[in-house]
């Protein structure tokens, strides 16, 4: 009776079937038992959201090897279908190696900027790093996915000789469309060298059209600038190619913030360098390396007086300055009121009894 069973064409495909599938979930199950291993392993730590990233996408491969089997359309009686299984089998390859292609970009991506924190003050490293990753990211999904595209496409016959014919004869066409899209091929390119030369980087302090700002987003083809009141510039990538803007953290983090006071002649100038020492001293947003008083400028009038000083970053300059700013100012008026800007009018005696009498 056995062998009867074993001699039936029907059981016998069911039994390719039922070994294809239990050689499949073997094969899945040593490489998930394999991949949490290595990820206790301190020398190969996987992260733990790379398990389903990765085991998934490789499930559907191996699900592709068995839809592509004659004998699974044996047990399901659809034997005339077999250009239907083959072509179902290849695009499921495809669709799960580009899917595994996908998710290892992106755990190899995560895991890498993972070591780097960009939220330091000194994240000049991590922020070349970050901007470099994203936008290279970015450029290789597009391609994979474009290739993926390209060989699903082409795997059917109809479609690789219209394919054929068409790139045979599209010289012209080529040209033509070329010169339509050079405008987007440049901002593709200009997002590239972006990521080369890194002309700005992720949370780089800019004015961009007057405008100050951070970098929030950088992609092939436009950055968004987030400005200090929450708004979002967006701008394309090319302007950071072809224009001259001002990058507060090219190379450092530091910056210098100054103060400008338009006082009196009169102005104490030691009693001034002084308090705003004192000043600096009394806040953690000062980093201690640069504190001066310089009088840059007089005038009829006045006398312009600015007050350096230095910070840890540009946010903290800000507050720094706005702070300095406003105790110089209570200092003068409640210490020297006459060193403040004003007005005078001299008169002599002569003229005043003229206008008296």
């Amino acid at each position: 009776m056995i062998d009867t069973f074993f001699k039936n064409t029907d059981n016998q495909s069911l039994i390719y079937v039922i070994v294809a599938f239990l050689l499949i979930l073997l094969v899945y199950f040593i490489m998930v038992q394999l991949l949490r291993r290595f990820g206790k392993d301190p020398n190969y730590v996987i992260p733990k959201h790379a398990f389903k990233k990765v085991t998934f996408p490789f499930f559907v491969i191996l699900l592709s090897f068995l839809v592509r089997m004659e004998s699974l359309r044996d047990v399901l009686g659809l034997e005339d279908y077999a250009y239907t299984f083959k072509k179902a089998s290849t695009l499921m390859f495809i669709f799960g190696a580009t899917w595994l292609i996908l998710n290892i970009i992106k755990i190899v991506k995560k895991g890498i900027i993972e070591k780097y924190d960009i939220h330091t003050s000194d994240n000049l490293k991590a922020r070349k790093v970050t901007t470099q990753f994203n936008i290279l990211e970015r450029i290789i999904i597009f391609v994979v996915i474009i290739l993926a595209l390209g060989i699903a496409l082409m795997s059917f016959e109809s479609i690789r000789e219209i394919g054929v014919s068409i790139f045979a004869s599209a010289g012209v066409a080529g040209i033509i469309i070329g010169l339509s899209a050079q405008k987007m091929i440049g901002t593709i390119l200009a997002g590239i060298q972006i990521a080369i030369t890194q002309p700005i980087k992720i949370d780089d302090v800019v004015i961009v059209e007057g405008e100050w700002g951070r970098i929030e987003e950088i992609t092939l083809t436009y950055v968004v600038v987030k400005i200090w009141d929450k708004r979002r510039l967006v701008v394309p990538s090319t302007f950071f190619i072809e224009n001259s803007f001002q990058n507060w953290t090219k190379t450092s983090a530091d910056i210098l913030g100054t103060v400008f006071l338009y006082t009196d002649y009169k102005v104490p100038f030691d009693a001034l360098r002084k308090e705003l020492t004192r000043i600096l001293k009394s806040t953690d947003l000062w980093d201690g390396e640069v504190n001066n008083i310089q009088v840059t400028d007089s005038k009829a009038n006045y006398v312009e007086v600015r007050a350096l000083m230095s910070a840890k970053d540009s946010s903290s300059a800000w507050d720094l300055r706005v702070m300095v700013r406003e105790k110089l100012i209570v200092f003068l008026q409640k210490n020297y009121p006459e060193s403040l800007a004003h007005t005078r009018i001299y008169l002599n005696k002569a003229e005043a009894n003229e206008k008296v009498e």
